[in-house]
């Protein structure tokens, strides 16, 4: 066989050679085994078509996987709850079919939105009812923590715009529906669509990642205790309205995620997959390995042929039914290991990438990454791996898994690290540039500076570990300055400035975030007495011309412009010429762009000579100091620069710059 080119790209890799042609190896016959046996990977993951409810010209069509099961009855309200009237058939494999015939009239067996359920008699003889396993659409009723499931069938959307162009590199606005409003109460897909779409493409995000989409009983949990796969979260409004919204967001030419929770499911059992068929063991492994301890949640067993089913189905049921344009992994880093990256630093080098690795469940995340690629060619995958599995954002070809690209982890953690145990005089330059630029090879990355993750109850945003209680007082522009907040919204724009600088190839924000959201994330629940006022999002304070949070807001939109017209996150140059760890200075190239920035709390330096490549004249394209920013204005932006061609810090060229304390500069080539 010959050499996969993951290899021949890394020596290091030598010594796990057979492991890597193993594990493609093993893909390439599951593969060839499910196309033997079911046509095709993509007719293999048309389950939907075959399980759960299917309409037909003379009835419905309904089927479910219940190994366990000895018989099953659908009842519901179109049978007045009757647990006897309308037996399933046994069919081959555990699968249990009903055909309900249309009534006289010709109207449905079952009426739009009636609340239905599977009733089952175990082998053993106990009897219990279910939520049907591929159902399309659950109700929660109000002061109810239970789901329930209802019969959909709102017909074919008429979308009205085609999928829009792959985005060059992906700039994602991460949302939350729910926390859509500042309002204290839980949004809708509608007044997402009207009201936070429009200001996304005008800040110059082109991607939107909607968490929670994936229907949950918990609230709280953030979306990511799953308890009914392939229906969108009824809380937020109908099916057609979740498709109304995409439909919008790609008329304005955005790329819609979503974050699709595979690595885990909700223990639920009244309402979830959780103990389906009676036992503990149909969708997921038995005992132990099937339990996640930390997150109290069900783990599925990748081998299983309808495990695989389900899960490959979901993804393609998501992608066609909705039209989203790709999908963020969560929790890969669990999914990979048997140890689920629970109390591992992942320090022992590469042996870690083949020791405790979980094969069913990096089987699964090769055949999906295939899968969706198949399906939709330029659709985008992203994978939440804290690990930095090797392989992981290769071509499945090349020896990879086949995403497109990885979450860079690290650097969220770091700045949250430096914002809570050191004073930003005491920053280590190396390390900062170390953490932002610590990436596999051709292996694409999504930096952030803060996620949902980092404003979870118990911790707080980047704005806030910055300014914290003085944003409740000294965020007015006519107010006299306050040196917490001149500090704190200085450091907030060089943070996310460097951070989509050099940090990776793309670039996630959470909703809110870009303005400096204040204070923390906190979903209503008991222990706040089910208060609403944190799980929401403060447009008012960035709509309030007498504040400074629009000052963080049109740095923000000013970095996703300069990105857009310089391409600096697709550039392959990406150059540190400088960590200056006394004069808290990093300099460095990405794309066409110089970048120099100056951490130093106190000091400006005026003719600090940096290296550069290019000769030319150069101008400021960016400067975080401007008074629309909310900064001094040291900086005249007008000024030319001059480079010399006396060679410094390993680059051909020389230049002098001002650059103030605690200020960020972007230059470019002036434009003849």
């Amino acid at each position: 066989m010959s050499q996969l080119e993951i290899i021949r790209d890394d020596p290091y890799l030598a010594p796990f050679a057979d492991a890597i042609h193993a594990r493609y190896q093993h893909y390439r016959n599951v593969k060839r085994q499910i196309s033997t046996q079911e046509e095709s990977l993509e007719q293999f993951a048309k389950g939907y078509e075959r399980f759960g409810f299917n309409k037909i010209p003379t009835g419905i069509v309904y089927r479910e996987w219940i190994p366990n099961a000895k018989a099953a009855f659908l009842t519901g309200d179109f049978n007045n709850w009757s647990r006897s009237s309308h037996p399933m058939q046994a069919a081959e494999f555990g699968v249990f079919e009903l055909f309900l015939p249309n009534n006289e009239d010709g109207s449905a067996p079952i009426p739009q939105d009636s609340k239905i359920k599977l009733h089952i008699v175990a082998k053993d003889g106990h009897s219990f009812d279910r939520i049907p396993a591929w159902i399309r659409r659950v109700i929660q009723e109000k002061d109810s923590h239970v789901l329930e499931a209802v019969y959909w069938d709102g017909g074919e959307y008429k979308w009205k715009y085609p999928r829009p162009p792959k985005p060059k590199a992906p700039r994602i606005y991460e949302s939350h529906i729910g926390m859509g409003t500042h309002e204290e109460k839980i949004g809708t897909y509608t007044e997402f669509k009207n009201k936070v779409l429009p200001m996304i493409k005008d800040l110059g995000y082109n991607c939107i990642q909607l968490m929670a989409i994936m229907e949950h009983a918990y609230y709280a949990s953030f979306g990511y205790q799953v308890t009914n796969f392939f229906a969108a979260s009824s809380r937020y409004g109908t099916p057609e309205e979740l498709k109304d919204l995409i439909d919008e967001a790609h008329r304005l030419g955005l790329y819609v995620f979503l974050d699709i929770v595979h690595s885990h499911a909700s223990k639920n059992v009244l309402d979830g997959l959780n103990q389906f068929d009676g036992t503990d063991h149909c969708y997921f492994h038995e005992g132990g390995r099937g339990y996640h301890d930390l997150w109290d949640s069900r783990l599925f067993n990748y081998g299983h042929w309808e495990v695989q089913r389900f899960l490959l189905s979901n993804v393609r049921w998501w992608l066609e039914e909705y039209r989203f344009d790709g999908f963020r992994f969560d929790g890969v880093t669990s999914m990979l290991y048997h140890h689920h990256g629970l109390a591992t630093a992942f320090s022992r080098g590469y042996i870690e990438y083949f020791d405790n690795v979980d094969t069913e469940a990096l089987l699964y995340l090769t055949l999906v990454n295939d899968l969706v690629h198949t399906l939709v060619p330029d659709a985008i995958t992203i994978a939440e791996d804290v690990s930095g599995f090797v392989g992981l954002c290769r071509p499945i070809e090349e020896g990879g898994v086949g995403f497109d690209y990885r979450l860079a982890m690290a650097i969220p953690d770091e700045w949250i690290k430096l914002l809570k145990s050191e004073k930003d005089e005491d920053w280590n330059m190396g390390k900062i540039t170390f953490t932002l630029m610590n990436r596999r090879w051709k292996e694409a990355t999504i930096a952030y500076a803060e996620s949902h993750d980092q404003a979870l109850v118990g911790d707080k945003t980047l704005a806030f570990w910055l300014m914290d209680k003085e944003m409740y007082h000294h965020m007015s522009v006519i107010q006299p300055r306050h040196p917490v907040i001149d500090r704190g919204i200085a450091l907030h724009k060089m943070i996310r400035l460097i951070t989509i600088g050099l940090g990776g190839e793309g670039y996630l924000n959470f909703m809110g975030n870009e303005f400096g959201h204040p204070e923390w994330i906190d979903f209503p629940r008991i222990g706040n007495n089910n208060s609403y006022h944190y799980a929401r999002r403060r447009w008012d304070l960035v709509q309030d011309l007498l504040l400074k949070y629009k000052n963080l807001q049109r740095f923000d939109k000013k970095m996703m412009e300069l990105e857009e017209k310089y391409h600096f996150l697709t550039s392959p140059h990406n150059y540190v010429t400088l960590s200056h760890e006394g004069d808290k200075v990093i300099v460095f190239e990405r794309g066409p762009l110089l970048f120099v920035f100056n951490f130093h709390p106190e000091k400006s330096y005026t003719d600090y000579l940096v290296g550069i490549e290019e000769p030319g004249v150069y101008k400021v394209v960016l400067n975080s100091d401007e008074e629309e920013f909310d900064g001094f204005s040291r900086v005249n932006n007008d000024v030319k620069y001059f480079t010399h061609p006396n060679p410094w810090q390993n680059r051909k060229n020389s230049m002098m710059v001002y650059i103030p304390c605690r200020t960020a500069l972007v230059f470019a080539k002036r434009e003849h």
